[in-house]
């Protein structure tokens, strides 16, 4: 399928150009609104389906909406028809469009085109009115709320917000894009099929799922991913939108701030560094043991641990308080296997090696010092 992208630069546009090549997408002409039209025309020629992306959001005049959104449309459309091409044509529209303002009037002009060329020359349309969209490669300071405060917190710049009580309906771009390469795919399919009958005309499409929350929650997030680094408590992304804004959120961080430090508290047998902690789940910490030297001599009452050495060579040794059997775990980081460590278990670990021992520890609560429960006894 030859697949024609208007507004191949823009935030959607990249990325959905990201996701065809990854699906296999190979013969993809991409457009812009400062490139030569003599490539518009060619475009509109071969291509088999039309992702009409291209629009003016933020023109230094405002007669430029109209030129740059149902301007831009018709030439489109009139280009096709020009070359009888009966491709299936897609467009992103607002849901400003229902606005009386000069972008929301010149977006539904640009849905009332593509309309009127659907009932003109039967010819397949899918007219998607969205919401905020957010995700990787929006730019800042431009349409999207989200980019704004994600590059502004990443960069420790000051965000401001007039009303944190204002709901935002926001989209992800990831759902967008799958949401867009389905309707290629159907169109593509039913051309094989004779009796495949494709969706009525004159409705909007819609892109779900669409995530309702305030303008304040939005940043209270953010913040809270920012400060994540120097606490080390890994977000809560349990909820779906907090997962998309957290992976938002990075792709907006400095490209010289993507490491942070770890606290490594080191002695003469090595060092221990806690890694990653959570509200629900305990926490991870890497262990660096020198050679031949022995850490832990200790139990718990309801601290849990499992013990994963994934460089150098030790054993692992236990003992139920209550008794004098010793058990005994050999380990090594040519063998992956995990050692858990139950309650009530005296427990330390060796290094036999010559060289660093290093053991990922997980625990299932983060340690407070006011409550350590950890016992001193020996194995």
């Amino acid at each position: 399928m030859k697949i024609l992208i208007t507004g191949a630069k823009g935030f959607i546009g990249k990325n959905l150009i990201a996701q065809l090549r990854n699906q296999g997408f190979t013969h993809l002409f991409e457009y812009d609104l400062d490139f030569n039209p003599a490539e518009l025309d060619r475009y509109a020629c071969e291509c088999e389906f039309v992702f009409h992306l291209a629009g003016v959001n933020r023109p230094d005049r405002q007669e430029e909406f109209m030129t740059g959104n149902p301007g831009f449309t018709s030439l489109l459309l009139d280009t096709l028809k020009k070359h009888h091409n009966h491709a299936p044509v897609l467009i992103t529209s607002s849901t400003q469009a229902t606005l009386d303002n000069p972008y929301g009037r010149s977006k539904q002009a640009s849905e009332e085109l593509m309309f009127h060329y659907s009932r003109e020359t039967g010819n397949q349309v899918f007219v998607y009115r969205l919401p905020n969209v957010f995700g990787k490669w929006c730019r800042p300071e431009y349409n999207s709320a989200v980019a704004t405060f994600c590059h502004n917190i990443a960069n420790d710049l000051p965000v401001k917000i007039n009303d944190p009580n204002v709901d935002m309906n926001l989209i992800y771009i990831d759902d967008v894009v799958k949401s867009f390469i389905e309707k290629a795919r159907i169109t593509q399919q039913c051309s094989a099929l004779a009796n495949y009958e494709l969706p009525e005309n004159n409705c909007f499409e819609t892109v779900s799922p669409v995530h309702t929350i305030k303008l304040g929650e939005i940043v209270a997030l953010l913040v809270q991913f920012r400060e994540s680094r120097n606490n080390l408590q890994a977000p809560n992304i349990s909820d779906d939108f907090a997962k998309k804004l957290y992976s938002t959120y990075l792709s907006y961080l400095p490209t010289d701030k993507f490491s942070y430090p770890l606290k490594m508290n080191s002695d003469r047998r090595g060092s221990f560094t806690e890694f990653l902690k959570t509200a629900d789940s305990g926490q991870v910490s890497i262990n660096i043991s020198k050679p031949h030297t022995t850490k832990g001599n200790h139990w718990h009452h309801t601290k849990n641990e499992k013990f994963l050495v994934v460089s150098g060579v030790g054993v692992i040794r236990l003992r139920r308080i209550d008794s004098n059997k010793v058990i005994e775990y050999f380990v090594s980081g040519e063998k992956l296997e995990v050692i858990d460590i139950p309650v009530g278990y005296t427990h330390n670990i060796e290094n036999l090696g010559d060289t660093d021992m290093v053991t990922v520890m997980w625990v299932n609560e983060i340690f407070d010092k006011e409550k350590p429960d950890t016992f001193s006894l020996g194995v």
